[in-house]
């Protein structure tokens, strides 16, 4: 079993979703994020740190060389990876770049309509698009902040 398959494994026994893996360029850092979606407030520390301590004593295990591990929330703009990620973040602001231009455009904004088929609608101020998965080399959530009042002051 690769690194990767080792990590969502162990990921998703704990009841988290497995967003994203990165190995830094020597391969001593190991960088995994995770997300609960039942969660409305995401993952927190000590979500981070269950999964790490479990990571911890699997990668031992199965004999994966690493230096430091690093578990966190993918973050407020978040990546979109897999199909599912485009299906449940349906109706969110989002960028994406192509892995070719389009129009002689890579890099698209806007409104995440929706996925089918393994093809991602987008609607933004230009038009509506239409990408392949496959096409996408990065996608990410643009965030939204909701500024609240406080004594008639926005904060």
């Amino acid at each position: 079993m690769d690194v990767h398959e080792v990590i969502e494994k162990t990921v998703a026994g704990l009841g988290y979703q497995l967003v994203d893996v990165e190995r830094s360029q020597r391969g001593s850092v190991l960088r995994v994020f995770i997300d609960k979606p039942e969660k409305p407030r995401g993952v927190d520390i000590e979500d981070c740190a269950l999964v790490s301590n479990q990571l911890s004593r699997v990668l031992i295990v199965e004999d994966i060389d690493y230096d430091r591990l690093e578990v966190s929330s993918p973050g407020l703009d978040r990546p979109l990876k897999k199909e599912a990620d485009y299906e449940r973040f349906a109706g969110s602001e989002i960028s994406l770049k192509l892995r070719l231009p389009l129009a002689g455009r890579r890099n698209f904004s806007g409104q995440l309509v929706g996925v089918q088929d393994g093809r991602i609608r987008l609607r933004s101020d230009s038009g509506e698009f239409e990408f392949d998965l496959s096409d996408i080399d990065k996608a990410r959530l643009i965030p939204r902040y909701e500024l609240t009042k406080s004594n008639d002051k926005q904060v």
